[in-house]
Formats: structure tokens, sequence, C-alpha cells
């Protein structure tokens, strides 16, 4: 990859990491749809849909923290407040009944497909002069980037 190329990379990723910072998405989300959650719920909502690593491998408070980047115990608070708001339920494990593991309610699930939503319409805005073949290539190499990417 040339210097060049490189540099474009780096300063477009800087730039897009600030405004993911600040949470835009989450909070036109919230505004869009009237949601009377904080962004950092909608976190949560965002990691629990996404389901565990591995087939078989349940969802729990500890995988929601580490995913957030937060400490256990910032991880539990925020957690509680999303099954407090109804969007997350604490479910006993199959495995081990003495273990808990998270699962949406049908709240949250309106959730996670009202903020998805509102992330699609933003980024189409942001394509909207762009081709589908444009769209198509852009889809593949930032999939592919994501995929490699181990920062």
């Amino acid at each position: 990859m040339s210097e060049e190329a490189l540099n474009t990379v780096e300063r477009s990723m800087v730039k897009l990491r600030r405004g993911m910072s600040r949470q835009r998405l989450g909070r036109a989300a919230i505004r869009e749809h009237n949601l009377p959650v904080d962004v950092q719920v909608l976190h949560v909502v965002d990691v629990v849909d996404e389901g565990p690593d591995h087939p078989g491998e349940e969802m729990s408070v500890g995988l929601v923290a580490a995913r957030l980047g937060v400490d256990a115990s910032r991880g539990s608070r925020i957690v509680a407040e999303a099954v407090k708001s109804g969007y997350v339920r604490r479910v006993a494990s199959q495995e081990d009944g003495r273990r808990i593991h998270l699962e949406l309610t049908p709240e949250g699930r309106g959730v996670v497909d009202a903020t998805r939503r509102t992330r699609q319409e933003h980024f189409a805005k942001a394509m909207s002069d762009w081709t589908g073949e444009e769209r198509a290539e852009f889809a593949r190499l930032l999939a592919r980037f994501v995929n490699g990417y181990d920062g």
C-alpha cells in the first residue's frame, strides 16, 4: 500500500472514530424513535443482539463488558439498566442453573430494529450519490478490513 493511501485510511479512520465516540447515531436513534434510554443501554442491546462468540456459548454480563471495553462492575451496572428498561432479561443458564445469561425481550428486539434502521438511513444518506456497484464494493472491502483488523 502506498504511503498516501495508508495516510488516507488512517485519517479517515480517526475521523470515523471521533464521530462514533460522540455517539451521534445512538443519540439520533433515541431522538428519532423517542426511546427513553441512555446511549449505553443501546450499546448493551446491540451486544446482546450480536450473540456470543461461539456456538453453544451464552451471552454473559462479562462478555457484554468485554465487548464494550468496560470493567466488570461497569458492565454489570449498564446491563442492570438495560434489564430495568425492559430491553434485556436475565435467564437461568440451561448448562448450569447457577449461571445467568442474557437475552433480548420483544421490546429489546424493537429497539434493535429501530436503531438499525436509523444507522442504515444515515449510512445510505452518506452514500446517496454512489452507484450500486460502488456501494457493493465498499461493503465488501469494509467487511474485509474489519474482519482482518485486530486493533
